[in-house]
């Protein structure tokens, strides 16, 4: 969704000192009022003294009604954007080395096994009426193989560029790649540490992979913002509802939506990094079991984001958790 926002950035004169205060001011129908939402650029003093301060949209002016602020030296506005748009991120189908428990990485770069073809079109197929209008992959070819088979079922897919980006592959094992699995959660055991946070000799740290993924999102935001940003479109918010159980859950009402084809130690980290850093809050019937349970392959999580266009660049406004490791389709 798309909103053109005005910054009103108030100085108000107090007897003890100067004070400035940031509200984002939602410019709706004329007669209304709107809510004045504290600015997320500005942690603000004194914010209970906001509250009493509304706002009348007549025509371009924006009137103050019980306003018990004193002394206002100057208003400043300023335009700013907002979207909103969905993720759908997606695991790569099964390999020959994911049936025997194998940890691949980033140095065997294996194809889907006859199974992971079978997922990967049962995903295309799962997905074939989502529309897309962006999409990103992993370089890595169990990753490429099944970003394929998503797009060819999807009609929305047709002549978009699909963005390969070395930045979602998969962890760097280190000495483990080879192993298999329950060996690297011994050696995790024996070094007195829990296996999700271990890394292997040689190997990428968690901090690593989520700096990784905080890059990612920041390219892939720059990236939706560009594409779809455009005067006149219309903001409704961020999506709310109970799910349908459909493939399309959360984006319906979204004008921009990316399919993201990663991997299950990135996407992982990546539900952790959401969850925990970015403080996306889960939706009635998941914890942090489902955060840091391993995706399936050709599992698929999605959330909504909304991003901020200003004077400071793009920021991150909101985010929501749809569902995470949704499999019904295999």
């Amino acid at each position: 969704m798309y909103r053109q926002f005005v910054l009103l950035h108030l100085t108000l004169n107090t007897t003890y000192k100067i004070l400035s205060y940031h509200f984002d001011v939602i410019p709706v129908l004329e007669g209304t009022w709107p809510i004045i939402l504290q600015s997320v650029f500005t942690s603000l003093p004194y914010t209970q003294t906001c509250s009493c301060c509304v706002l009348l949209v007549t025509g371009r002016k924006f009137i103050f009604k019980n306003c018990d602020f004193k002394f206002i030296n100057y208003l400043k506005f300023k335009r700013i954007t907002m979207l909103t748009f969905g993720i759908t991120i997606v695991r790569h189908g099964e390999t020959e080395w994911n049936k025997k428990g194998l940890l691949q990485g980033q140095a065997i770069d294996s194809s889907l096994s006859d199974i992971g073809m079978q997922q990967a079109e049962a995903a295309g197929k799962y997905l074939k009426d989502v529309k897309f209008t962006n999409v990103f992959v992993s370089d890595m070819a169990r990753a490429r193989q099944t970003c394929e088979a998503i797009v060819k079922h999807n009609s929305s897919c047709s002549g978009l560029e699909i963005v390969t980006d070395p930045s979602i592959k998969e962890r760097s094992f280190g000495s483990a790649e080879g192993g298999l699995v329950v060996d690297m959660k011994n050696m995790a055991t024996a070094a007195g540490q829990s296996w999700l946070d271990f890394t292997p000799p040689g190997g990428e740290t968690i901090e690593q992979m989520k700096m990784r993924i905080k890059e990612f999102l920041e390219h892939l935001f720059q990236r939706m913002v560009a594409d779809h940003c455009r005067p006149g479109q219309r903001e409704t918010g961020m999506p709310e509802g109970a799910l349908a159980g459909k493939p399309d859950d959360g984006t319906r009402d979204v004008p921009a939506h990316a399919l993201v084809v990663s991997h299950g130690a990135l996407i992982r980290v990546a539900m952790r990094y959401l969850v925990d850093e970015l403080q996306c809050p889960l939706p009635q019937g998941l914890d942090m079991s489902h955060v840091i349970a391993l995706c399936p392959n050709t599992g698929i999580c999605r959330f909504i984001f909304t991003v901020t266009k200003g004077d400071v660049g793009i920021t991150l406004s909101a985010i929501r958790c749809v569902f995470i490791n949704r499999c019904e389709h295999i």
